[in-house]
């Protein structure tokens, strides 16, 4: 590669911009940061001054309770930041807020997407592709595996099942940030208008989607209601809770999970989920292989996830690429 992009760094604890002595997604408390999503494998309280979106900030003040040097920046916005950086944030499609983060360093181009995907999400703006010179890729889903089928016959599933058990309630698992709104608008989009019930550790992120314009519909707590209320029901839970104790209160429960993971059979069975339902906020294999193929970088620097097949891909594609060794990102979004 010609050019020198010294400027941008990989420490095992986030990405480092020395110039402009700043971290992008740092997993520990740093002076600046910008964030690309409200996760907490990216995002975390206790930093100087934190760039975001607004509703990333929104998120991260909900989740942990900080909103001290909040620096809100809009999708499409550049932040000028010392040594001549400039950062400007693009639509991921990951979930509410989430960003990609292109840095321009004398007309050096350098992506960061933090987590992300391609297929269109009622509850975010479509990802945005955008051509850089150093592409840093996500790689959750990075295995050939991992093909994500239509939302749409996913959510079939789910609505049969309900169908097909007019006594009982499905039960679906979906994290609290992201996974469970976008199941909830999906199902909306699909014409389900019937009340959804939630688990009292849903509702705050849900309220927080609506106040920005994510329509939901009727939802309703599982503990202001009885059994008989919520038959014919779907019941929206963290996966922590499909099997817990507070589930004994639902009218005969079919357990579903909501995540990109329910492609392995194992991890399906290891929660007793009778209802698997591949549904993933990250990039697919294809997704992941189309993504550097139109970006076109010069080099893609691989990360978060399954790593080693995508490097391989792209040796075998003739594209430059090595995988970044960061600590403390894991899949508790999908």
């Amino acid at each position: 590669m010609s050019a020198d992009f010294s400027w941008i760094q990989p420490e095992p604890h986030g990405i480092y911009i020395p110039p402009a002595d700043c971290w992008i997604d740092p997993s520990r408390a740093v002076d600046k940061a910008l964030v690309t999503h409200g996760h907490a494998d990216h995002a975390r309280g206790g930093h100087g001054k934190t760039a975001a979106t607004p509703e990333t900030l929104a998120i991260m003040k909900l989740r942990y309770a900080t909103d001290a040097g909040a620096v809100p920046v809009s999708y499409g916005e550049t932040l000028r930041l010392p040594g001549g950086v400039d950062a400007t944030f693009l639509p991921a499609g990951h979930v509410l807020g989430s960003a990609q983060i292109l840095l321009d360093r004398a007309g050096e181009r350098v992506i960061v997407t933090g987590d992300y995907k391609r297929r269109a999400d009622p509850t975010c703006p479509q990802f945005q592709v955008t051509p850089c010179d150093i592409l840093i890729t996500e790689a959750t889903f990075g295995l050939p595996l991992f093909i994500h089928p239509p939302i749409e016959d996913e959510i079939g599933k789910l609505l049969q099942a309900l169908a097909d058990n007019p006594d009982a309630c499905v039960l679906v698992g979906a994290y609290a940030l992201g996974k469970a709104q976008r199941v909830i608008a999906e199902l909306r989009a699909a014409g389900h208008w019937a009340p959804i019930y939630l688990h009292g550790a849903m509702e705050r992120m849900c309220r927080l989607y609506e106040e920005w314009g994510v329509e939901l519909g009727e939802l309703r707590l599982v503990a202001d209601h009885s059994k008989d209320d919520m038959r014919g029901a779907i019941v929206v839970c963290p996966p922590s809770a499909l099997n817990d104790r507070w589930s004994r209160r639902l009218p005969d429960p079919i357990t579903a999970m909501a995540s990109g993971w329910m492609r392995v059979r194992q991890r399906a069975r290891q929660r007793n989920v009778e209802l698997p339902l591949i549904i993933s906020d990250h990039a697919d294999w294809h997704e992941l292989t189309r993504t550097i193929e139109e970006v076109n970088p010069q080099e893609s620097w691989i990360t978060h996830g399954r790593e080693e097949a995508l490097l391989r891909w792209c040796q075998l594609n003739q594209r430059r690429a090595r995988a970044l060794a960061l600590v403390g990102y894991d899949d508790e979004d999908d």
